[in-house]
């Protein structure tokens, strides 16, 4: 039996053993960038003593707010480059290359080549991005019934790396230096392409020639061939403006929730009291070491079962991957043995980020049994209660900080505050994030799903940009009037555009026309 029949089966776990060397390659993009993401303003803005640059917080949020928003623009061109030149596989393996330079040159800890550094993480993610997309979509091309199972698996390698990332990255750049912290990220992005590369032959013909046909659609999202119904021209219309409306929305969405390696990791930072001792810190310890623990095991266990079918087809890809696995459990077993001992525990200010990915985790499973039940609402139902939640979440850090001087530069917040906060965005998230592109995707015609993804994405790009815009007033906003009223910014913005999106939801619900 050949390499690429047998990866037509779904011997593992109900899926292709393909799918999984992808889930662990995405696994790997992920680590690097959120890991490298959670440090990025810690780093720039820390002290000359503590091994950072004393940037001011306007600049450090502003070069951030950049950097995250070009990630969402670059990979309109680098699926373009794949479909007319190199192939998916190719991009993918060149994208992870570039940006293990970029995490190296960022390691170097330069002025000069963190700005190389960041431009070679934007060019990378352009190449990298779409294009593995595109290789899931291809595994599953003959077999549409199984693409949405597919993907939440491949999106779990998504949370999955952006949890142990920032768990292990934090850590040793919060512990050790900044450099290893970035250079970490680079390390595992190496070794992610590494077990790509050497495993691609697993997905037998899939992404190894460019497209015939160039379709803008595959750089941002894939779509299954069907025929297209007959849309009046003035309903197609309606559906563009409804498109449009939810677009100029989510920017609002995107310019609070990016607060969270920005100006939220500051708070976290400076004005959180991160220093526990007694029985908070022994809870904090339990809570550290199965968040630690449990999650990697899992993993483990999805790796041992990919090497039990795999091994003897792609072994030196397998090794590859076992190398990393076993680098990541050293990395976090020695991470505990620091902690543990300690009498007085000091959380990690990027910690914090990790609550995100680890809420995500534990409640899709929720919101989607409710999306799929008799009380799922629609569109701008959903995407104004997940403004609503964002914005009470930056009510409870508004709520939480109110006890902070005008002026103040450092205060002792209890970590309370964070870990709601984090919970209620992660809520708002679930429900407005996942449910966007499945509307533009319903909304408009087949031939225009490229354009109108670009434009999707396009919003979120102006959000990112926003996000560090606005978050770099941290300091002028504190200085002038409070902290809790910087907070509350990000509170009457967001509840606000979601009380007018539930307010406009039957004018909506006539617009799309019999879309649900």
């Amino acid at each position: 039996m050949t390499v690429q029949d047998d990866s037509n089966d779904f011997s593992l776990l109900g899926h292709k053993p393909a799918l999984y060397v992808l889930f662990f390659t995405e696994m790997w993009e992920r680590f690097s960038y959120y890991g490298m993401r959670a440090i990025f303003v810690l780093f720039l803005t820390s002290t000359f003593a503590e091994g950072g640059w004393e940037w001011s917080n306007e600049r450090a949020l502003a070069l951030l707010g950049t950097y995250t928003s070009l990630v969402y623009v670059t990979p309109v061109i680098g699926g373009w480059i794949a479909d007319k030149f190199t192939g998916y596989q190719k991009a993918v393996a060149l994208g992870a290359l570039v940006m293990t330079l970029g995490h190296g040159a960022m390691a170097l800890e330069t002025e000069t080549t963190l700005y190389i550094g960041v431009g070679l993480l934007i060019i990378g993610n352009g190449l990298f991005k779409p294009n593995i997309t595109s290789i899931v979509s291809g595994l599953y091309e003959k077999f549409p019934e199984r693409k949405d199972g597919a993907f939440t698996i491949f999106y779990m390698g998504v949370n999955s790396g952006g949890f142990i990332g920032v768990l292990l990255c934090g850590f040793l750049g919060e512990n050790l230096s900044w450099a290893w912290g970035f250079g970490l990220a680079g390390i595992f992005m190496l070794l992610g392409m590494l077990q790509f590369w050497f495993g691609r032959s697993i997905f037998g013909e899939v992404g190894v020639e460019p497209s015939k046909k160039v379709d803008l659609s595959d750089a941002i999202e894939n779509k299954t061939e069907e025929v297209e119904e007959k849309v009046p021209a003035h309903v197609q219309r309606d559906r563009y403006i409804v498109v449009g409306i939810l677009a100029f929305f989510v920017v609002f969405f995107w310019a609070s929730f990016e607060q969270a390696s920005g100006s939220m990791t500051i708070f976290a930072n400076k004005f959180t009291q991160r220093v526990l001792s007694g029985g908070s810190a022994s809870i904090f310890k339990i809570v550290d070491t199965l968040i630690t623990i449990v999650p990697l095991g899992v993993i483990t266990w999805v790796l041992l079962k990919l090497f039990a079918q795999t091994f003897k087809k792609i072994s030196l890809s397998n090794i590859v991957l076992g190398i990393s696995f076993l680098s990541v459990w050293a990395i976090a077993l020695w991470k505990l043995s620091v902690i543990l001992p300690q009498e007085t525990t000091e959380i990690p200010a990027s910690w914090f980020l990790i609550l995100n990915s680890l809420f995500i985790i534990t409640l899709a499973p929720l919101f989607s049994k409710v999306w799929e039940s008799k009380y799922n609402p629609s569109a701008t139902v959903k995407f104004g209660l997940g403004m609503i939640l964002l914005g009470v979440g930056f009510g409870m850090l508004a709520w939480g900080s109110a006890s902070i001087p005008q002026g103040a530069k450092t205060a002792s917040v209890s970590l309370v505050w964070l870990v709601v906060a984090y919970l209620l965005h992660t809520m708002g998230e679930l429900c407005l994030s996942p449910v966007g592109l499945s509307y533009v995707s319903k909304l408009v015609p087949a031939k225009k799903i490229g354009l109108m993804f670009g434009l999707w994405y396009l919003a979120i790009a102006i959000g990112n940009k926003l996000a560090g815009f606005v978050g770099s007033y941290i300091d002028v906003i504190v200085n002038k009037y409070s902290m809790s009223a910087f907070f509350l910014i990000f509170t009457i913005v967001p509840v606000t555009v979601g009380v007018i999106l539930i307010l406009i939801t039957s004018k909506m619900k006539k617009m799309m026309h019999g879309v649900h």
